[in-house]
């Protein structure tokens, strides 16, 4: 089978493209015909080794993937040959990556496909949806009527936050970096939007909480997050998600946060239980079924450009190109 590959760390030209052996599924294995794949950031972290981990050699690259059961170990119960799927989480703990025409996944990392949604929006969703339901839900225990913010209101997990969040009954406000990012923020259900390009957030925000009161769930999703901007405006026993900025080190102003029984809370998807994924998944699944949830494509490529897709994310991820709107999919 083809697939994108590595045999060592480094830049996005260490990607090959070439044949592998397709591995057959064991008892509890399912053999996925790979229909759509998308790039991550953690995928370009593992690429580069700038997050270390132990990887199978060659390691097929990618988390995320949709396709097509093709075959099934002897002990699957939840699939049958024909059913379409979807899942992420790979790639991690010694599991091979999406990257290839064909996979082979333990039936516990997939997820039935809803029949309206085809695959280039699943595998667009997963990574990023799972980990803005868990972050809102599962961590955040967010309540409808409570108010939500979310640095980039566009990008892969803030365009799921806005409308898991707007979904769940909350009122969401979200910063973005250009007037079409603002239109589209507001059509994906952000009650308020500020375009940071042109307005002043440190301002802008603090004018909009005078309407729709302090911010319940601080969702950040940036690189660089700023604690002293953040907690002044937050409600009692309110939750601030952090779910990015690895090396960042800001100050952190412990009186305010204690004396309004704050609640900081960090987490990373792929911590996440089998099972608290699946509820995240099956949620998910509604919510597109209904037409309530959609990932925002920004860019398509063939699994054999699967360097130049990597090459656009780090760009945007570490680079800040602003060349990116949302999700970068891959099909065979």
């Amino acid at each position: 089978m083809k697939a994108a590959f590595i045999q060592t760390t480094g830049v996005p030209e260490v990607i090959e493209f070439g044949d592998l052996a397709m591995a057959d599924p064991d008892d509890y294995q399912v053999l996925v015909r790979t229909g759509a794949v998308s790039v991550n950031p953690i995928d370009t972290y593992l690429r580069s080794g700038a997050v270390k981990a132990t990887l199978p050699l060659p390691y097929v690259i990618g988390s995320d993937i949709a396709g097509t059961v093709e075959a099934v170990g002897k002990s699957v119960k939840q699939f049958a040959v024909g059913d379409r799927v979807w899942g992420s989480n790979q790639g991690l703990a010694g599991r091979q990556g999406t990257f290839a025409e064909f996979c082979t996944i333990d039936e516990e990392w997939l997820y039935p496909s809803p029949e309206n949604v085809n695959d280039e929006t699943l595998a667009a969703i997963a990574l990023t949806g799972i980990t803005a339901h868990l972050g809102l839900h599962l961590h955040g225990q967010l309540q409808p009527g409570e108010v939500v913010f979310v640095n980039g209101g566009t990008g892969g997990v803030g365009s799921a936050v806005v409308q898991i969040a707007k979904a769940a009954g909350a009122a969401v406000v979200a910063t973005v970096g250009s007037l079409q990012k603002q239109q589209l923020a507001i059509k994906l259900g952000a009650d308020y939007v500020i375009n940071y390009r042109e307005q002043c957030v440190k301002e802008a925000l603090p004018n909009i909480l005078k309407q729709t009161g302090p911010v319940n769930l601080w969702f950040e999703s940036l690189r660089n997050p700023d604690p002293g901007f953040t907690i002044p405006l937050m409600a009692k026993r309110g939750r601030y998600v952090l779910m990015a900025g690895r090396d960042a080190r800001p100050e952190f102003p412990v009186g305010p946060f204690y004396v309004n029984d704050l609640r900081a809370i960090g987490f990373a998807m792929f911590n996440a239980s089998q099972s608290e994924q699946r509820t995240a998944a099956d949620a998910l699944n509604l919510l597109m079924a209904d037409e309530k949830l959609a990932p925002i494509i920004g860019a398509r490529f063939k699994l054999a450009e699967a360097a130049a897709a990597h090459r656009l994310q780090e760009e945007n991820t570490l680079h800040s190109a602003g060349t990116l709107t949302g999700k970068i999919v891959l099909t065979p």
